[in-house]
């Protein structure tokens, strides 16, 4: 044997066998490479997609949001309440309040003392009321596009306890939401509920939101409710439509008519095979210098109105009132807010805040 044919087998077996990295790493190489065309197709159409310019249709929670801050439905109330406020830091945001309510016809005489604090991405509110009762609520904000809620309700008495979960995210031209209301990790009962927005053009969305609900292991029921949002180009003016099982349909209508007047219109019909009813209400919103003025009436026979007359940046005078002419009754209501503030005078015109009354 030559010398020569002996180094040739040496060298051949000095070279070491393929290691696992390497065989990890083309494994991985042709993984990759099987997904490059799904890649590439999810790359287009996300293109052509932002290049349509579709802009995002706001939440389902928010579909009627420019309606409720018309009507005063959300605002009304009656007897005498007060409302004081105390901001005691800017950045971060933190402020207590304390409100009362005496004389209502549809409440009883209560006290809630009630905090707030915000960051940038963070968002804690609590209260707590004379019998105990505590409400929080925490927002978390991940990023401009998702956001974790977190809601919870304590009281004494049964039946009255609560824990929201929920995240919400915001995408280019769509949104989408899911919570849970009381969930149960051991039997998965509870409610939990899912939605969905979606641009189709400019000034239309089209959406669905399904609940599922879960009280006992062995009892369930699941619907589905089906939304449309068509709204200007201009967004002076809003309708929406929302079909729910059971034969309801609610639509409302809203109209920006100038800088200081704004009106609505809301329309719920109720066709089920045991019930059928329906009641229309219409608003208006005049925002004045220093006073806003809300209008309702509704054809249940419903009229109230709500002034809030500001006398001051930091101090508010509310009067409201309504005649049920079906009913023949009226309620009446009072109210004042104020706001102060512990930071010093230097340090308010520093943040270019009004100074105090």
């Amino acid at each position: 044997m030559s010398t020569s044919s002996i180094t040739e087998k040496d060298d051949f077996s000095a070279i070491p066998p393929p290691s696992s990295s390497s065989q990890t790493s083309s494994s991985s190489s042709a993984y990759f490479s099987a997904l490059t065309p799904l890649h590439s197709v999810y790359n287009r159409f996300s293109q052509w997609r932002a290049s349509l310019g579709l802009p995002n249709p706001g939440t389902v929670e928010n579909l009627q949001k420019e309606v409720k801050n018309t009507h005063l439905t959300n605002f009304f109330f009656d007897g005498a309440r007060a409302d004081i406020t105390k901001g005691l830091s800017m950045s971060p945001a933190f402020q207590t309040t304390h409100s009362f309510t005496l004389g209502s016809q549809a409440a009883s005489p209560s006290y809630n003392f009630g905090s707030v604090f915000a960051t940038q991405n963070i968002f804690m509110q609590g209260g707590v009321d004379h019998d105990g009762n505590v409400n929080a609520r925490l927002n978390q904000g991940w990023s401009t596009n998702n956001v974790t809620k977190v809601q919870a309700q304590f009281s004494h008495r049964d039946g009255h306890n609560m824990v929201q979960l929920e995240h919400d995210y915001q995408g280019l031209d769509y949104s989408a939401n899911v919570k849970a209301i009381n969930p149960s990790p051991t039997d998965l009962t509870g409610i939990y509920i899912g939605n969905y927005l979606q641009s189709l053009t400019k000034n239309l969305a089209l959406g669905l939101e399904t609940l599922y609900q879960r009280p006992t292991p062995d009892m369930e029921e699941i619907s589905t409710s089906y939304l449309l949002k068509y709204a200007s180009t201009k967004r002076d003016w809003i309708a929406t439509a929302q079909v729910q099982p059971a034969g309801i349909l609610q639509a409302t209508y809203w109209q920006k008519l100038s800088e200081k007047v704004e009106v609505a219109a809301d329309l719920q019909v109720i066709a089920a095979p045991t019930r059928r009813d329906a009641i229309a209400t219409l608003g208006a919103k005049y925002d004045l210098r220093m006073a806003t003025f809300r209008a309702q009436v509704d054809s249940s026979g419903k009229v109230s109105a709500l002034l809030e007359q500001r006398f001051a940046p930091t101090l508010s005078f509310l009067v409201s009132g309504e005649i049920d002419h079906v009913k023949n009754s009226a309620k009446v209501g009072v109210g004042v807010m104020i706001e102060l503030s512990s930071l010093s005078p230097e340090d308010m015109d520093a943040q270019g805040l009004p100074p105090q009354p």
